[in-house]
């Protein structure tokens, strides 16, 4: 696919809904265009590489949110005045976690428009937010749905100041033509021609406080709103998230945990140096809650611990739990385990 000049686009399809918009408005669309430094001649072709500068579509939907007082760019069946996703972000401050915040996000959605609804669950260990449709969304359904699931992302993103990478992707239409796009905009495994429309991450990034304020807020409504874009380089479990990776799979070298977790081996190495730890402390880590919970949960001798948890001999074993906690894994177990008639 070719990409401008400048680096990654997005689709002309995407502009070309917005211009839609406008149609529908009995409005031309063609000077907002020029004012974002779009030719029109760039978008009137359906060639399926196609694409528009990101800077230059972020400044297009922002102009056009406002000049035709609709965040939803003619998505939905009723306009979404300007200011509505503040407000459902201004709304959402107060809770405590990600997971009180998205739920009341999605509910909220619900009071701007009955075209679509939001509806988040935890399922086998993640969190998934499905979108159903409840009313036609005719030509801009996949700018919208596509529009829809890229904001709530962002804004799960934005309440914790961290990036949550996706563990899954779902569009309910076949691929279109620029589906190539779809992976800059969906970090993660993409599934089109789905029975829904969903994205799921890690459910462990609902339990993560709010860190955004009032003050935050009003700083991001005062530049323009990206559907776009990406932010948010840190991710604030990747740890865990690799610890988990650990116990369940094994160890794995650099690259093979790049891999598992869907991001290159230089995004990996900066996350760690921004967490201030490594691959090797991360697998001590997990060796040792591997061994905390064997010595908590079991009275398998020591001897067969040692070996589960990746050690040659318990005299290792020993060693190494009493750098990880100060006691003896013995010293642990009895720490651990209530006695008989106690409590």
């Amino acid at each position: 696919m070719r990409e401008p000049q400048g680096g990654p686009g997005v689709p002309a399809a995407f502009v070309r809904a917005i211009l839609a918009a406008y149609m529908r408005r009995g409005l031309d669309g063609r000077p907002a265009l020029l004012r974002a430094g779009i030719a029109p001649e760039d978008i009137a072709s359906h060639d399926p590489a196609r694409q528009v500068a990101l800077g230059s579509f972020e400044a297009l939907s922002s102009h056009a949110m406002r000049e035709l007082d609709d965040e939803a760019l003619g998505w939905f069946s009723r306009r979404l005045p300007w200011g509505s996703y503040g407000m459902l972000l201004r709304a959402s401050l107060t809770a405590p976690t990600l997971d009180v915040a998205l739920r009341r996000w999605c509910r909220h959605h619900g009071l701007l428009t009955e075209d679509v609804s939001l509806t988040p669950r935890i399922e086998a260990g993640d969190c998934v937010v499905s979108l159903r449709e409840r009313a036609p969304l005719g030509v801009s359904r996949e700018f919208g749905l596509v529009s829809l699931l890229r904001n709530l992302h962002g804004v799960a993103c934005w309440l914790i100041d961290s990036r949550i990478p996706l563990t899954g992707t779902e569009f309910p239409f076949p691929a279109p033509p620029h589906a190539e796009a779809y992976g800059r905009m969906f970090p993660g495994p993409i599934t089109l021609d789905a029975p829904e429309t969903l994205i799921r991450f890690d459910a462990g990034y609902m339990r993560l406080p709010i860190v955004r304020d009032d003050a935050a807020l009003r700083h991001l409504l005062g530049r323009p709103i990206g559907l776009m874009a990406r932010q948010y380089r840190q991710d604030r479990l990747l740890s865990q998230r690799i610890i988990r990776l650990i116990a369940a799979n094994g160890s794995a070298d650099t690259p093979e945990m790049a891999a598992r977790l869907n991001i290159s081996v230089r995004s990996l190495q900066r996350h760690l140096r921004e967490e201030g730890t490594s691959l090797i402390a991360l697998r001590s880590e997990a060796r040792r809650k591997r061994a905390e919970d064997l010595l908590g949960r079991s009275d398998l001798p020591l001897k067969r611990v040692a070996r589960l948890v990746g050690y040659g001999d318990e005299a290792s074993f020993g060693r190494a739990f009493r750098g990880w906690t100060g006691r003896t894994p013995a010293e642990f177990r009895r720490s651990v385990i209530q006695p008989p008639g106690r409590g």
